[in-house]
């Protein structure tokens, strides 16, 4: 499988989910709170391998730059919106609103990634890669899936940062004494 199939079948099931969950009845809140949790197991982890094995490939090329940064751009609101409805559910207010955003959100980034993105790759790296990249990222997923808030957040700024930055990044956030100076 290449990069670009094990991406749009995550692609597919998030929109599955984020289409039941619109078309939820307001008081089935059962499953309202599976659905919601089932986004952010799928989401969150897709997101992060994404950026840390197809992403930050992209950028270190230079022609690739400047639409690979518009797409972290795109996962940072579509994780915020994602907080949102987390919090919204819990409090069961508006969270209908919040999941449509979400859903115009995710729309918009799949088919600029599908299109655009998923064009200046194939120009770029070569089937053999493009399979490597997939297993990368499919071995990375259950990882971050484990990950609270807090680590995937790190993780996020960490793929952001130019790679001889981001090792330091990863590590302060796994001993947060890391940074501190010793006396």
């Amino acid at each position: 499988m290449l990069i670009y199939d094990a991406l749009k079948k995550d692609h597919e099931s998030v929109r599955q989910h984020l289409n039941e969950l619109i078309m939820l009845s307001e008081g089935d809140e059962n499953r309202r709170h599976t659905l919601i949790q089932q986004i952010r197991d799928e989401l969150v982890p897709h997101s992060r391998a994404e950026e840390s094995v197809f992403y930050n490939s992209l950028r270190a090329i230079d022609a690739a730059k400047d639409i690979v940064m518009h797409g972290y751009q795109e996962h940072m609101e579509a994780e915020a919106l994602l907080r949102t409805l987390q919090a919204k559910d819990k409090i069961d207010a508006d969270w209908k609103a919040t999941a449509q955003k979400l859903k115009k959100a995710l729309e918009h980034h799949i088919q600029e990634e599908e299109g655009k993105i998923f064009t200046v790759a194939r120009q770029l790296f070569t089937d053999d890669e493009a399979r490597m990249m997939a297993e990368a990222f499919e071995q990375l997923k259950p990882e971050v899936k484990e990950e609270g808030f807090l680590r995937t957040t790190l993780d996020m700024v960490a793929n952001l940062m130019p790679p001889r930055f981001a090792a330091s990044v990863r590590t302060f956030g796994l001993n947060p004494d890391a940074g501190a100076s010793k006396h």
